[in-house]
């Protein structure tokens, strides 16, 4: 029912902190996610995958937005309970929910979420950013967020504070070939949109599909390029 290939690299940086992972329900509804730790901070690593695998371990089959929320939010929690004074940990998070006729999301922060139907781009997540508040009041371009000077000011983040407000959305799954992609902004930043769509007309399945977008991020990351993360998934329906 489901196609799945997912990556993480650690780019430029001394060490990975984003966190890619997947769980699977009785092999009918799928749960993804990643996640990408906030290096300013420190810990990023270890906020990344705390709240992975709070999400995908906690997830019990539902694909339903306020669920989807709770787990969030719990995972949130879950951050908040490991830092330290030395160590105020955060991490992006973006978790997709899949079943054959139904999809649910959440995102916080600036790793996002894209939706394809028959190789046509007809979602993406907004990120919670100040570059994106930018583009909101006009002042930028969307494509100009790419490299913005603020591009990197997340404003929502797991571990910033109690009261996190979790962004979700949802879509029903019909017939045509639907596709998913999730990533952090080092992916993003460096894979244009269009392409993004003539990949995923090219590509025969979903590891071709990041295949391809990766050959393009090869191209045009600096030497200290930041962790890249992927997770591609796709539903065939008649």
């Amino acid at each position: 029912m489901f196609k799945i290939a997912t990556y993480t690299n650690i780019g430029g940086r001394p060490r990975n902190e984003d966190t890619v992972m997947w769980k699977k329900h009785e092999e009918k509804r799928l749960c993804v996610v990643v996640a990408d730790g906030l290096g300013g901070h420190g810990g990023g690593e270890l906020a990344s995958a705390r709240a992975s695998e709070l999400i995908c371990g906690r997830w019990s089959g539902q694909v339903d937005e306020e669920v989807l929320r709770n787990l969030v939010k719990a995972a949130n929690e879950a951050v908040l309970a490991i830092q330290t004074p030395q160590c105020s940990m955060k991490t992006t998070v973006v978790a997709l929910n899949l079943m054959a006729s139904r999809a649910v999301w959440a995102h916080a922060g600036d790793s996002r979420l894209y939706r394809f139907l028959d190789g046509k781009l007809q979602f993406q997540t907004r990120d919670h950013s100040a570059a994106q508040i930018g583009v909101m009041l006009g002042q930028i371009t969307p494509d100009q967020i790419r490299h913005h000077p603020d591009r990197n000011r997340v404003l929502r983040a797991l571990g910033q504070d109690e009261e996190l407000q979790v962004e979700t959305g949802s879509c029903p799954i019909g017939p045509g070939r639907t596709a998913f992609l999730l990533c952090s902004d080092g992916f993003w930043e460096y894979v244009l949109e269009e392409e993004m769509e003539r990949d995923l007309k090219a590509a025969s399945d979903p590891e071709d599909w990041i295949r391809l977008m990766r050959e393009r991020l090869a191209e045009r990351v600096p030497a200290d390029n930041d962790n890249n993360t992927a997770a591609a998934v796709w539903i065939e329906e008649p």
